[in-house]
């Protein structure tokens, strides 16, 4: 399991530029993991995690294979896409189909760039798309509650919870406010996703500002912070150009530019770990002498459904997983050295996997 996350933006933010620096990268990790174009404007990129590469050279692994990230540059969006103006129907369908927006806003200053609104005010453009996906919400939930009614009279106790729910959501958008502002209670969850609002997904505001911006950020990606703080969505702060030549550059190179431009690091890996965090995701390893491996997992799993991830074999037929706590297994120097420490736990169907941890599965076939 990766996640799916769709880049959105309106005309001339950066938006494009950021996704042919994330296909750069990803062409240049191609020697490491099987990189995969499916379409045009889709593509994925390493998970960066200097874990791994840890784990790899303890167990002396032949191959490093990371966790993957899928970006989707989703059609360009104007006023009125929720009424299919311009590729609307297409952006709002791409959507739904991701399981979180990294919204790009532009917090640049430049004469040369002209802005489809004629100004820069990032807050205002966020808030355009904010409103194209609600409107399209409340449109799909009319429609939703004339198709339901029928099953609602006649009792149909799926149909009275769906009608529950769209009604809440109906609720929070015709106050203002986006259908992932609605508290659901832990039972209706699962029907509560499969209504698939697009303003339930959760929002990464990436604050696309100048090179000499980037270590720092500017008045307008501190509004953004500040907006995304009261949202409770996320924020980063990227220089899309500096992104885009830093994946054309060898590493020890792209290590070198950071250095003179200030940065700890590209800004693709903290807009990856920001998705991470937005998300609740973590990761668990699989290590052996042929391969080091990371998962991807969302927080709360089961070792069960950690198993199901590799193979859905492992989880119908899941006996116990044998952990090691990442920490353990660096300290002591590998599975064998772990084990005979005692560091080595049997773990059952109960238990929930931790960030870090170092898994091998045993299964029935």
């Amino acid at each position: 399991m990766g996640f799916k996350t769709g880049i959105v933006g309106l005309p001339n933010v950066g938006k494009s530029t950021l996704f042919n620096a994330l296909t750069r990268t990803a062409a240049a990790q191609a020697a490491n993991f099987p990189f995969c174009t499916i379409e045009p404007n889709v593509g994925e990129v390493a998970v960066p995690d200097a874990r791994l590469d840890k784990l790899a050279a303890i167990a002396k692994s032949k191959q490093i294979i990371p966790a993957r990230m899928t970006f989707v540059d989703i059609a360009g969006l104007v006023k009125g896409a929720s009424k299919g103006e311009g590729l609307g129907n297409q952006f709002l369908a791409n959507i739904r189909e991701c399981d979180a927006i990294a919204h790009v806003v532009r917090c640049f200053e430049d004469g040369d760039v002209t802005h489809v609104e004629g100004r820069v005010d990032p807050v205002a453009d966020a808030e355009v798309i904010e409103t194209e996906l609600m409107l399209a919400d409340m449109e799909s939930i009319e429609k939703r509650l004339q198709n339901i009614v029928r099953k609602v009279r006649g009792g149909d106790k799926e149909a009275m919870q769906q009608e529950r729910l769209l009604r809440a959501a109906q609720a929070a958008l015709e106050a203002g406010r986006p259908a992932r502002s609605v508290a659901v209670d832990e039972e209706d969850l699962k029907a509560w996703n499969m209504l698939q609002l697009l303003s339930t997904k959760p929002i990464l505001y990436v604050c696309n500002v100048g090179e000499d911006e980037a270590a720092e950020g500017n008045k307008h990606s501190r509004a953004v912070a500040e907006m995304a703080a009261e949202q409770g969505a996320g924020a980063v702060v990227i220089s899309a150009q500096i992104e885009e030549e830093i994946a054309q550059l060898e590493p020890d190179e792209a290590a070198l530019f950071l250095q003179e431009m200030g940065l700890e690091e590209a800004g693709l890996d903290r807009l990856i770990r920001a998705g991470y965090a937005l998300l609740e995701l973590q990761t668990y390893f699989t290590v052996g002498p042929k391969e080091a491996r990371a998962w991807t997992i969302a927080k709360g799993t089961s070792a069960p459904q950690a198993a199901g991830v590799i193979h859905g074999d492992f989880e119908r037929g899941f006996i116990r997983a044998e952990t090691i706590a990442y920490d353990d297994f660096l300290a002591l120097g590998g599975e064998q050295p772990a084990k005979e420490a005692g560091k080595m736990r049997a773990e059952g169907k109960s238990y929930i996997v931790k960030d870090g941890d170092v898994l091998h599965f045993l299964f029935n076939a």
